[in-house]
């Protein structure tokens, strides 16, 4: 008798395990789908933390991009849609109370059309997760791009922008006494060129 039980308590644990791991699962159950939270300003990652602590399933993209900070070249990372996350909910409780959501620190409100809570296919998010992990970087002058220095020895000197360095300097191609030349500069000391 104590045999069967603790087969019975391993056989429903075992189950218990194989539903959490599905409603982990990045890709939406048939009873599921995705939705969009709009969130209060630069509260997306507040909005996540406090979202997935109460059990929800929710995504985030986000982006890798070289910005000037401190007047120095660095990747930070922001979310691809500022004051957006996804959130999968089950598709039968359609006209549920959505106030815990609503309520959630850092969540404005669900996304509408109408009355209609508006759904995001999932091929959308496949999409968007492929985007993050084959687009790790964007930065801020592409190679053969047109710069202006805009400090230091040669302000005001056009040039072509080559590449950047592990120490966060831009090497850029500037014709100096009729001659090509090749130099390294601090990224925050460029501009573009508007075309």
């Amino acid at each position: 008798m104590l045999k069967n039980q603790s087969q019975i308590k391993v056989q429903q644990s075992s189950q218990n395990a194989a539903e959490s791991a599905q409603t982990s699962s990045p890709q939406s159950t048939p009873s599921t789908s995705w939705y969009l939270v709009h969130t209060k300003p630069r509260q997306e990652d507040t909005a996540l933390i406090n979202l997935e602590q109460q059990g929800y399933m929710c995504y985030l993209p986000k982006l890798h991009i070289e910005r000037i900070r401190r007047h120095k070249a660095e990747v930070v990372i922001e979310p691809m849609f500022p004051r957006y996350l996804f959130i999968q909910l089950n598709q039968r409780d359609e006209n549920q109370n959505w106030a815990p959501i609503r309520s959630t620190i850092g969540v404005s409100q669900l996304v509408r059309f109408g009355t209609q809570i508006a759904k995001v296919d999932d091929r959308l998010l496949d999409l968007l997760r492929s985007r993050e992990s084959t687009h790790p970087t964007e930065s801020l002058f592409q190679p053969g791009e047109h710069v202006r220095v805009t400090e230091g020895p040669f302000i005001g000197f056009e040039a072509i922008y080559q590449t950047t360095d592990a120490e966060r300097r831009s090497m850029i191609l500037l014709e100096f006494l009729n001659k090509p030349v090749s130099v390294k500069i601090n990224t925050a000391g460029l501009e573009k060129i508007a075309s």
